[in-house]
């Protein structure tokens, strides 16, 4: 078992995926966790199914393909946290796993990258567009279905290098994604929320540890790295997709934010070539700030989103994942 907790000279074995972004955007949580705990980390790459294979995610079924060996490493005692992307963890409870903390959430917009200085807008008729993500590809058909969408799989470095071989003309990918790897200069338009919502927890990471409390200083450190308006936000929007019953490689967007004390959320559900699109947009007013406000608040605004979306067909446009 770890030694983290013990303070200085204790260690805090931290899981994550081996890809150069997971690895960079685990780093940084390396470090904070270090400072807070006083303690030594490491870092434990693990290969998940999402990393091995080719297939689409609409293929091998998104939910939880980056997840579950993650999971498996911390259940199994090699690691004492692990963390992911957010928008990769599937929305149901672990009965033996608990969401530790959530840092504050980097920019959560989707970047198009394309040749020649391109904009989603200016790009030429019959472009060809890469993306693994059936919500991008439906959105490129809602917003230019005279684009050509391209199944694409791979690190960042490979996706824009098909770009820069003239293989594809612009690809989508995670503003923070981006950001993380320092590969900001490549993005030619950042897609604005109010149009192009992300993937539920888009932006934001996870930490997740096993349900029984951990030593002390672990405790504290994950205390540290909480963000409390962050992780209200991603409960919202993940509460949409856990109302829909909808997987996270859903054709679903969804976007949360609190602005002069109202929580606001705005989900739209697609279907799989874009040409129908059902959205809905509420808000709540927190009691306060507590945690315990703003979940509340999250579960009330997301429970009438997800009952005006059902309620208007978003059932027959992203059906429930078993059905899928």
């Amino acid at each position: 078992m770890s030694a983290a907790g013990n303070g200085a000279g204790g260690v805090i074995r931290i899981g994550t995926r081996g890809s150069a972004l997971a690895m960079a955007q685990t780093r940084q949580i390396a470090d904070r966790l270090a400072s807070a705990a006083k303690a030594e980390v490491e870092l434990v790459p693990i290969t998940t199914q999402g990393d091995t294979s080719r297939a689409s995610l609409a293929t091998i079924g998104g939910t939880g393909v980056f997840a579950a060996a993650l999971r498996e490493a911390l259940l199994a005692g090699e690691c004492d946290v692990v963390v992911h992307s957010l928008k990769d963890l599937p929305t149901a409870d672990h009965p033996q796993l608990r969401l530790g903390a959530v840092p504050k959430r980097a920019d959560a917009r989707d970047a198009l990258c394309a040749r020649d200085g391109f904009t989603l807008a200016t790009l030429p008729v019959g472009a060809r567009v890469g993306t693994g993500s059936p919500r991008r590809i439906a959105q490129l058909g809602a917003a230019r279905p005279d684009l050509v969408a391209v199944d694409l799989r791979g690190n960042v470095d490979t996706r824009l290098g098909k770009v820069e071989s003239g293989e594809l003309d612009a690809v989508v990918l995670a503003a923070a994604g981006l950001g993380r790897l320092g590969r900001g200069d490549a993005v030619t338009d950042l897609l604005e929320l109010a149009d192009w919502p992300t993937a539920p927890g888009q932006g934001a990471l996870a930490i997740e540890v096993r349900r029984e409390r951990g030593e002390r200083a672990l405790e504290r450190a994950l205390e540290a790295v909480d963000h409390g308006v962050t992780r209200a936000m991603v409960f919202a929007e993940r509460l949409v997709l856990a109302g829909l019953e909808a997987g996270c490689s859903a054709p679903v967007g969804a976007t949360a934010f609190l602005d002069d004390e109202l929580l606001f959320l705005t989900a739209s559900v697609y279907s799989a070539d874009g040409t129908r699109q059902l959205t809905s947009s509420h808000a709540a007013t927190p009691d306060s700030r507590s945690a315990a406000d703003l979940a509340d608040a999250a579960r009330d605004v997301a429970e009438r989103v997800v009952a005006e979306l059902l309620g208007n067909g978003a059932a027959e446009l992203a059906p429930p994942e078993e059905s899928q």
